[in-house]
């Protein structure tokens, strides 16, 4: 599983931070960010919550 984070989308509210910081975390200017290329299988129903949660639409998988 591969995710992706529109930062056009992104309203920096740090769901996916917050939910899995294992594969997200913040940039330089207070959005969100993808740390890992893989997203390891035993975080992927963590993901998917963070797909869900995100308030702009801005995690897609991929």
């Amino acid at each position: 599983m591969r995710v992706y984070i529109d930062q056009d989308l992104c309203t920096g509210c740090g769901a996916c931070v917050d939910l899995c910081p294992e594969v997200f975390d913040w940039d330089d200017e207070g959005l969100s960010r993808v740390t890992v290329d893989e997203v390891p299988e035993d975080l992927e129903d963590c993901v998917r919550e963070a797909v869900d949660s995100c308030s702009g639409g801005a995690i897609r998988e991929i």
